[in-house]
């Protein structure tokens, strides 16, 4: 009869412990800036598998992404606090190409050397495509290359 009385209470607390465990899921990208905001943001603080959630998933920004968390977890302890301390800033006007994708060039005060990033909305949410970064020629879409 006290193992009846007993069990109830036990399942209810292993529940308990259970739901305090998870993960908490970070918060959706309602707009192209937000996109930006937020995967910045759990770079600059060292959280890349919560930055891989704001980022389109294909083998080349992963690999990107690699070496990005490479070279974080190599720094010294003084430029990771100065990127975990500093602010995101957005020095130039976005660049709206149509209504699912956007340039945004953006820095950070601890740096302040401004990048380019391109963002997609696709499946009704906005995601980064991070290896823009990487593949284009200049920090602005404003200064096209001249055609022949």
């Amino acid at each position: 009869m006290k193992f009846m009385k007993t069990a109830p209470l036990l399942l209810c607390l292993i529940l308990l412990a259970s739901c305090a465990n998870e993960e908490k899921a970070p918060a959706t990208s309602d707009s192209h800036v937000d996109a930006v905001r937020n995967f910045v943001r759990a770079a600059l603080d060292g959280k890349f598998n919560e930055a891989r959630m704001y980022m389109i998933s294909d083998s080349v920004n992963n690999n990107y992404m690699d070496v990005a968390e490479r070279s974080y977890g190599n720094m010294t302890q003084e430029n990771k606090d100065g990127y975990r301390a500093s602010s995101i800033q957005f020095p130039s006007p976005m660049v709206t190409l149509n209504d699912s994708i956007s340039i945004v060039i953006y820095s950070n005060s601890f740096k302040n050397n401004p990048d380019t990033l391109k963002v997609i909305k696709t499946g009704g949410k906005w995601l980064v495509d991070f290896k823009y970064l990487y593949l284009h020629d200049t920090d602005t879409v404003t200064n096209k290359p001249k055609t022949p």
